[in-house]
């Protein structure tokens, strides 16, 4: 593992480093507003470039995760207490960054019994009160199938319902442990049933084949997703799983051919797309294919 951490990264793979004063105005206010993001807790590369944009993706109930996903820098254990003056306070951040398009996501919370999902809605609402023309992204975790916590998300009604596939079947049960392919369709699809648009990720480069990949297209696709992102795995270190292979901006742009073929209306593919990469772009292309089709 140490061995594959330290490889040179390919020269496609190099990220915008955080400066400017935009980036520094994001992070006074997600400090001021005593908030976690996924941008710094799961180290994500693209930090520099969507902070200087003047946009974070705000991370709610807590900073510690109740799982041990072997791929996830965001770190694991026992939760402290549940804060119930986060809402507002997301609710602010966002008028603060002037936010047309804000993406919401959160640990797993497996020790509450509604998984977190009342926090969930009162933050989508509070969120919306403040901000009654910012189109609200919400990227959930599975509640562990549990379709009531699930409705309890949905009857707050984000514009749109994210929640990530991450890899394919067959690894699974080594990359995301606790967590199972089948429920997160599962999952997507009782949003889409329910009316909302859905959208999902997937990571390259940790041992999938090429038929896995074109499987994991195909079921996303029977469940009529709407929005894909496809991304590098990027291991936090050497602690993780190991990266098994570097995917090129080729195979990412041939991906991307595919999965619209298969009819999914948006494809965001490359090398350092991540879950809430260009959201707010993906949902305008969204918007538009949905207008060119009625």
């Amino acid at each position: 593992m140490e061995k594959k951490q330290r490889e040179k990264k390919p020269k496609w793979l190099r990220a915008k480093l955080p400066a400017g004063p935009e980036y520094n105005e994001v992070r006074n206010i997600v400090d001021r507003n005593q908030l976690h993001t996924v941008c710094q807790s799961a180290q994500c590369p693209n930090m520099g470039e969507c902070w200087s944009r003047g946009t974070a993706t705000l991370m709610i109930l807590g900073n510690i995760c109740t799982r041990a996903c072997s791929f996830c820098a965001v770190q694991t254990g026992k939760p402290t207490e549940l804060d119930l003056a986060e809402p507002p306070r997301v609710a602010d951040a966002v008028a603060k960054m002037g936010l047309k398009h804000c993406v919401l996501t959160s640990v797993a919370r497996d020790d509450l019994p509604d998984g977190g999902a009342k926090v969930w809605a009162a933050t989508i609402r509070a969120v919306r009160r403040k901000n009654p023309n910012t189109a609200i992204e919400v990227l959930v975790p599975d509640f562990k199938g549990e379709f009531a916590n699930l409705d309890i998300v949905l009857e707050a009604k984000p514009n749109i319902f994210n929640h990530n596939l991450e890899t394919v079947e067959r690894l699974q049960r080594p990359i995301r442990k606790t967590a199972s392919y089948q429920r997160s369709l599962d999952v997507l699809s009782y949003a889409k049933n329910a009316g909302f648009p859905i959208k999902s990720g997937i990571m390259l480069g940790l041992g999938e084949e090429e038929d896995e990949i074109r499987k994991a297209l195909q079921d996303l696709a029977s469940i009529q997703l709407d929005v894909l992102t496809l991304g590098q795995y990027l291991q936090p270190s050497a602690d993780y799983a190991p990266i098994k292979r570097w995917a090129t901006p080729e195979e990412f742009a041939n991906w991307k051919e595919e999965a619209l073929e298969l009819g999914i209306k948006v494809v965001e593919s490359g090398p350092l797309v991540r879950s809430s990469y260009h959201a707010d772009e993906q949902s305008d292309r969204f918007s538009a294919e949905e207008k060119a089709s009625a």
